[in-house]
């Protein structure tokens, strides 16, 4: 199994004196040191001698890798020979992942089903050849403590594939300095160690990583995510859909190799970007025809029911086990916590492999195709031309009636089984409209984020209701299971008329948020 480091890193430049000099030593002695050595909190530099690089980078003809900014290479020479795949992290642009298996001929099973997502099976193959020598300094804290480590490279880079738009065999060669975080050394160092080395005039590199630059110098592959070709006007209503559709396309993509690893509330995030792209298709259905996306949505769905036990034993362990820990200990009868354990965990074990076998499925590669063909070649329809102004809105408007049909029902029903499943009905409409709201804002601005805030309000407690709902479930089936081990299902009872208590409360203060929100409605065309 590969192993897996967050690195955090700036590049730069290196300085003047290093371009009129062959070697290192020039951009790793003078001006750096005496820079780094200077950095507030850095009490020593040492010097850890020099390694000889060679790396093959990997990618598809068409440069699916690049796009996704994501780097696979196979590296020979110094400390860490081996596989590395390097994945970008939303969060922190000067952060990735690194992922590390030993050195081995082929490409190792795990770090290829990581890529699955990404490459939707292509063939990769090399890209590029980076030839570095490296002169390593680390840097210390007064204790000793390891902060982070410079690293001036010489690297000198040959192209090996000839397309698209590359040629084989061209070559390039520059010299940088590449400055990476110790493991819980703080990320405000960075930003120190960058104030000493601008007044050094040594200045951050424009490009983020060696692949890219190398790229960019030798006939670069894609980098930008497919854009449609021919792509809708600005400001057109289909120009707002795609932009949105783009976003959680990268995202669901991203979220693919997240579960994959497991990764805390990536389950729960991968189904967010399978409803928003449905709910999308389905609420600009006078923007995308639906005849190509309807299929693509169906597909969604299925994916999104897949994953549906992991987040829901998942979010339901975590309710459970909070309101065990909340409740007065002298409550809690018999051994509860080992109860929820032994409910939840091979149930929580069963999704997971349900979950991760979707992903493999060639059901779900066929999905990663139809998104990608469509964020090429999107079935736009003629409204999509038109304004986005002037098209959101209704489909906004839509929406938003489709909710007040739903919820008004619900609201009308009597307490009980039925009410239950009509407010559940009216959750999902509300995520709805909540989504297309969001998708809408960039046209749509301020009305749109009111309308967005207003609809989430009303969400928010529809899905304290069903989630309670849920609960209630679990309690009693974890109350039968005690009493059938001979335990006291007590303190399942008392749980269970605490959700029912939160439940009811949800339902009291519903009507009075919901009326503000369907007097006021969504935004008009043109406000």
């Amino acid at each position: 199994m590969a192993s897996v480091t967050r690195e955090t890193e700036r590049k730069y430049e290196a300085p003047a004196a290093a371009e009129e000099t062959d070697g290192p030593d020039a951009a790793a002695s003078g001006a750096l040191l005496d820079a780094l050595a200077r950095t507030e909190g850095v009490a020593r530099v040492t010097g850890r001698g020099v390694e000889e690089l060679d790396a093959t980078y990997f990618d598809t003809d068409d440069g699916r890798l690049a796009a996704a900014r994501t780097t696979l290479r196979r590296r020979t020479g110094g400390h860490d020979a081996g596989w590395h795949l390097k994945l970008p992290v939303p969060t922190d642009g000067d952060a990735r992942d690194e992922l590390h298996a030993p050195l081995a001929d082929t490409l190792p099973a795990d770090l290829a089903r990581l890529l699955r997502s990404r490459t939707r099976d292509a063939p990769l193959g090399p890209v590029l050849r980076l030839r570095t020598t490296r002169r390593r300094h680390t840097l210390h804290g007064a204790d000793g403590t390891l902060l982070a480590e410079a690293a001036t490279d010489t690297v000198r880079a040959e192209r090996l594939d000839g397309a698209p738009g590359g040629l084989a065999g061209a070559t390039t060669a520059w010299r940088e300095i590449e400055i990476e975080l110790a493991e819980g050394a703080p990320a405000s160092l960075l930003d120190r160690i960058e104030e000493r080395l601008t007044a050094a005039g040594i200045h951050r590199s424009k490009d983020r990583s060696k692949f890219a630059r190398a790229l960019t110098d030798t006939g670069p592959l894609p980098e930008t995510w497919p854009a449609p070709d021919p792509a809708p006007a600005p400001g057109t209503a289909g120009a707002e859909v795609l932009a949105h559709l783009a976003r959680w396309h990268r995202a669901l993509v991203a979220l693919d190799t997240d579960v994959r690893r497991d990764l805390p509330d990536s389950v729960h995030q991968l189904r967010v970007a399978t409803r928003r792209l449905r709910g999308a298709f389905k609420t600009y259905r006078k923007v995308l025809d639906r005849a190509v996306t309807d299929p693509v949505g169906e597909e969604l769905k299925w994916l999104a029911g897949e994953l549906a036990p992991a987040r829901d034993n998942e979010v339901l362990t975590a309710r459970l086990a909070h309101l065990l820990d909340t409740t007065d200990p002298a409550l809690v009868l018999g051994p509860a916590p080992a109860r929820l354990r032994l409910h939840s965990t091979p149930r929580a074990a069963e999704a997971r492999d349900r979950a991760r076998a979707a992903l493999d499925s060639p059901r779900h590669l066929a999905l990663l195709t139809a998104l990608a063909r469509l964020a090429t070649d999107p079935p736009l329809r003629p409204a999509a031309h038109r304004p986005a102004r002037e098209v959101l809105p209704a489909a906004l408007a839509r929406d938003h009636r489709r909710l007040a049909a739903r919820l008004d029902h619900a609201l009308a029903l009597p307490p009980g089984p039925g009410r239950d499943h009509a407010l559940h009905q009216a959750r999902k409409a509300a995520k709805r409209a909540r989504y297309a709201a969001e998708a809408a804002r960039p046209a749509l601005g301020k009305p749109a984020k009111r309308h967005r805030k207003r609809v989430k309000a009303v969400q928010q407690l529809l899905g304290v209701h069903q989630d309670s709902v849920v609960a209630r479930e679990a309690l009693r089936q974890l109350a039968v299971e005690a009493h059938g081990a001979g335990e006291s299902a007590f303190t399942w009872g008392l749980l269970y008329g605490t959700e029912q208590s939160r439940a009811e409360a949800a339902e009291r203060e519903l009507p009075e948020v919901w009326e503000k929100v369907r007097d006021e409605g969504p935004p008009r065309p043109g406000g």
